[in-house]
This record gives structure tokens, C-alpha cells and sequence, in this order.
């Protein structure tokens, strides 16, 4: 099987049988898509709405329109952006919020506001919606309230009025802040996306990673300095765990090898490459396989098990480290990886991966897509390497 994670067929293939567990279960004709999905299908929770998911479906059937998955994925992603449009977006401030349903919260997170800026830019690429006006909205309203120019960061959270910042301070929403900007800038071609994004790798994946011994560590005081203490009892809090994350520094990795394809420089190669080769020194399972969620500043592991999306954007960092080095060691790296998904997370029966398992990679939940996860990184993973294995 090894052999076949290097076809273009199969990766096609294989995204092609992702979106086919959402495709009868997941749209909401009232509005938007489903969001709680069972290993089965069956949808737990059919009217919370979180915004990261919102915006994910779009980017998800934007790019399977894109790619002539189907002529009906033109709707798909339209209807789902029409639920950004009339549900998640607040017209008196202009920013999107958080979370929606039962249990509701309008407070404006940079977080989401990049996967906003995500969604549109390929809803763009993808011939739905001349998005300009949006992304440009997108990026002055982060501007005005999220970016602090004395530090070349976005502060994470601001309240629903857009008038008071929280005062925590993390990598996670600068990471896809600088995905975001990359899209937009392939979308529009407006050089103060590519700019800004080339700024928040430099800051992120450069000073304060050399900060940080070399590594992207998540969480900040105020004036940016790291706090490593910050949910010191939480390694595996799902969007602010502590430790070091491995799925962190091969995404950076992945975004890296992007800039440097638009823009040539040494650095990124460099620093992708250093990344990559530590978060698979540290955080690789040598007994039991598979990346795992976190380790401590020391080296231990902080959280041992292994989610989807920290394999998926692996494959990808190796894949992307291979075109350009010709090493095969990180071609090693991309099978061995893939067959370790394959074994563990891949779910062969009904579709899609799993959202996590244990160390030793057994099954922990029967949840397969709960909020937040809609498989955008391992469709977006398989899609990244299908573009570097097929490019001119």
C-alpha cells in the first residue's frame, strides 16, 4: 500500500472518499452544514454552530468545486458562505462571531476571523464570489482591532463590541492568520496579503521561535514574552494546549515552503526544514508510532495522543520538504506517516479519519467530526501535496 501514497490518484481518491462521509448527512437545508457527526454519519448535535467549522465547509467544497469534484459543490460552498454571510457576521461591528445555537458567544477571535479570510479567499479562487471588497473589509477591521504594530502580532481575543482585547496572546492565531493572507494573496494578487504574511512568519516562526529554543512555543504574556505557565494543567486543551506542539511546527513548516515558493528565500527552506526535523526527533512515538499532541519544554511527552490533524499537516511539511530537498528521508517521513494514519486514524469503514486516538492508537471516542474539525486539514493536507506532486 506504501507505494500508493505517492499517486496523484490516490490522493484524489482518497479526498474524494472524505467529503463522501459528509455528502448525504451534512448539509442543513434550513442553513449552513452540520457540524457533530458520529463514526456512522449520524449527527449528535444539530444546532450548534462554531464559526472555525463554518468557515471550513467553504474552504472544503470551494476547493472541491475548484478541482471538478462536482458540478453541485458550486451550491455547496455557496450555501455555506451564505451562512457566514446571514448567521456568524455582525453587521453593527462588522466581525464574525464565535459561536452559535444553543449556546451562543458574539465575542470576536482573531482565530476565527482568519478562517473567515480563509473562506473567502477560495471561495474566490474558486470563481464563486469576487471577494475582494470582503478580504479587504477582513484585513482593515484586523488591522483597526486585532494587530499591534509595536509587536508585528495579532492580540487573540477582542469582545463582541470590538472595544476591549483579552489579554491573552498566542501563536495559533497568527499561524493561520499568515495561512489566511497566503490565500488571499493567491486570490487577489494584492501584495499587502503576501506582505503581511512573509511579516508573521518572520515574527513567528523566526524571533520568537529563536526566543524559544528553536521551536514555536504557543502562549504569550501581553508585550509578548512567553508565559510557560499558561494552561500548565491543560496539554490537551483543544485549542490552547500547553507544551510544544508538533502538528505547530510542521504547519509552520508546510506555510514556510508556501512563502518561499511565492518568494524565494533561504530562510524559509532553513527554517522549515529545522522545524520539521525537531518536531520529528521530539514529538515522534518510537514505540508506538504517530506524531503525538505535545511535549514539555524537558522533552517528555505532555499529551501522548495522537490527533488527525497533527499526521495530516505532517504529511504534508514532508511531502513539501522532499520536492524541494530530494531527500528521502523525508520521503520516508510522508509513507511512514501515511501508513500510520492508514493503521490508526483512517476510518475504512464509513470514511473520513478519526478525530483522535489513544498512544497506543485505539479509538477513544465514537465523535468523529465534532465542532472544529470537518476534515479542512486532511483534505487541505492531501490537496497541498496533490498541488506540489502535479505543479509545472
Amino acid at each position: 500500500m506504501a507505494q500508493a501514497f505517492t499517486s496523484p490518484e490516490f490522493l484524489t481518491q482518497h479526498t474524494q472518499s472524505i467529503l463522501s462521509f459528509y455528502e448525504d448527512v451534512a448539509k442543513d437545508p434550513q442553513g449552513g452544514f452540520f457540524q457533530n457527526f458520529l463514526d456512522d454519519g449520524y449527527v449528535f448535535d444539530t444546532t450548534s454552530r462554531h464559526l472555525v467549522s463554518s468557515a471550513r465547509f467553504v474552504f472544503n467544497y470551494a476547493e472541491a468545486y475548484r478541482r471538478g469534484y462536482g458540478s453541485h459543490y458550486q451550491q455547496w460552498a455557496l450555501h455555506a458562505l451564505r451562512y457566514l454571510e446571514t448567521h456568524h457576521y455582525r453587521s453593527e461591528t462588522g466581525h464574525y462571531a464565535w459561536m452559535l445555537g444553543d449556546t451562543s458567544d458574539n465575542t470576536a477571535m482573531a482565530y476565527g476571523q482568519a478562517f473567515v479570510v480563509l473562506a473567502y479567499a477560495h471561495a474566490h479562487m474558486a470563481g464563486l464570489t469576487d471577494a475582494t471588497e470582503k478580504l479587504n473589509h477582513l484585513y482593515d477591521l484586523l488591522e483597526c482591532h486585532f494587530y499591534q504594530p509595536n509587536y508585528q502580532a495579532y492580540a487573540d481575543e477582542c469582545d463582541a463590541t470590538l472595544s476591549e482585547l483579552a489579554p491573552y496572546r498566542g501563536q495559533n492565531a497568527n499561524m493561520h492568520m499568515c495561512e489566511a493572507f497566503i490565500a488571499a494573496y493567491q486570490a487577489t494578487g494584492d501584495e499587502r496579503f503576501l506582505t503581511r504574511a512573509q511579516q508573521l512568519a518572520r515574527r513567528f516562526a523566526g524571533e520568537l521561535c529563536d526566543a524559544s529554543d528553536g521551536l514555536v512555543w504557543e502562549h504569550y504574556t501581553q508585550d509578548w514574552q512567553p508565559d510557560w505557565q499558561y494552561n500548565i494543567d491543560k496539554p490537551d486543551d483543544l485549542f490552547k494546549p500547553w507544551g510544544f506542539q508538533p502538528g505547530h511546527q510542521v504547519e509552520w513548516t508546510k506555510l514556510l515552503l508556501q512563502l518561499d515558493q511565492l518568494s524565494p528565500d533561504n530562510w524559509y527552506r532553513e527554517r522549515a526544514k529545522s522545524l520539521f526535523d525537531q518536531a520529528m526527533m521530539k514529538g515522534w512515538d518510537s514505540q508506538f508510532g504517530g506524531l503525538v499532541y505535545g511535549f514539555a519544554p524537558s522533552g517528555e511527552f505532555a499529551d501522548d495522543q495522537k490527533y488527525f490533524w497533527v499526521q495530516a499537516e505532517a504529511i504534508a511539511a514532508a511531502y513539501r520538504l522532499y520536492d524541494l530537498t530530494q531527500n528521502t528521508e523525508y520521503l520516508d517521513w510522508y509513507k511512514r506517516l501515511w501508513q500510520y494514519s492508514w493503521d490508526h486514524l483512517i476510518d475504512h469503514q464509513h470514511g473520513a479519519w478519526y478525530r483522535v486516538v489513544s498512544r497506543k492508537g485505539a479509538k477513544i471516542s465514537n465523535e468523529k467530526s465534532p465542532m472544529g474539525k470537518v476534515d479542512y486539514h486532511t483534505l487541505g493536507a492531501c490537496w497541498d501535496v496533490l498541488d506540489v506532486m502535479t505543479k509545472p
